[in-house]
């Protein structure tokens, strides 16, 4: 009951922070600009493709543009994840705000999942605004959906999750800046790992593919991208080797997303121990 009662605070305590606002109001902006780009893009489409292949290229386009959309989504919810929440202990340790929880009989670890579980629903309903957005607007002006819709947005939820669990462990026990570079600093040394090994299946290098798996299992973010990018891309992609931009030529497998799992798990016990022990 404490921590559902926490989730409650956290949520509105988060929601009533300017930096949500930004997001929300740059978000709308997003699906709106997403919007209208597409729509014109379909129109010439229309007019500038032969009817006998007008079907199969309208598909392959609307594909293509929905995985940039949601590319883009995924994007922007990792930022959101770690903006919110990287001070989320770490400021208030050092402000001494957090006196005011610990100081009542509440324990440590109902505290931090408490908190945790606050940011988990906010991010997911971002998450299902911005991606749900690029979806129906992809539908309303295509009538198309991208397959394993469900599968792939399960994928980018559990990129949120594991982002936000890292950000919690590095608030337990550094800085609010500290843990910032932390988490920004292991992102992109998954962003870039993960880069480096499509180019390696591309190129059918195998030290580039073998460097962008161990920067897979030193923070699978990008592992789960491409593999939500895999469920979602059209059966012709998937023929093809996946080779766009914003689709996947090497596909991690289903043992990456039970290690990402187990990560979410490992980055919370530590986070949840860390602070239990911690002088505050």
């Amino acid at each position: 009951m404490t921590i559902w009662v926490m989730a409650r605070l956290t949520f509105r305590e988060a929601a009533r922070r300017k930096i949500l606002l930004a997001a929300l109001i740059f978000g709308l902006l997003f699906l709106v600009i997403y919007s209208l780009g597409f729509y014109l893009i379909r129109q010439e489409y229309n007019r500038s493709v032969d009817l006998s292949q007008q079907s199969l290229m309208v598909h392959e386009m609307s594909n293509f543009l929905v995985m940039a959309g949601l590319y883009t989504v995924n994007f922007l919810t990792v930022m959101m994840t770690v903006l919110t929440s990287v001070d989320t202990l770490s400021g208030e340790i050092t402000s001494g705000t957090i006196h005011t929880l610990v100081s009542k009989p509440v324990k440590r670890w109902e505290i931090l999942m408490g908190k945790w579980l606050g940011y988990v629903g906010l991010l997911t309903l971002y998450l299902v605004m911005m991606a749900g957005g690029v979806v129906l607007a992809v539908f309303l002006i295509a009538g198309y959906t991208p397959p394993n819709l469900l599968a792939g947005l399960s994928l980018m939820w559990l990129t949120c999750l594991l982002l936000l669990s890292v950000s919690f462990f590095g608030g337990s026990q550094f800085s609010t800046l500290a843990n910032g570079v932390m988490v920004f600093g292991l992102f992109g040394i998954a962003f870039i790992g993960g880069w480096i090994e499509q180019f390696g299946a591309l190129v059918k290098n195998d030290t580039a593919i073998s460097v962008g798996i161990i920067s897979s299992l030193i923070l699978p973010t990008e592992a789960l991208w491409r593999r939500a990018a895999f469920e979602m891309q059209s059966p012709l992609s998937t023929m093809l080797g996946g080779a766009t931009p914003f689709s996947s030529i090497s596909v991690p497998s289903p043992l990456m997303v039970i290690y990402a799992g187990v990560y979410i798990l490992v980055a919370l016990v530590l986070a949840v121990r860390t602070f239990s022990r911690r002088d505050l």
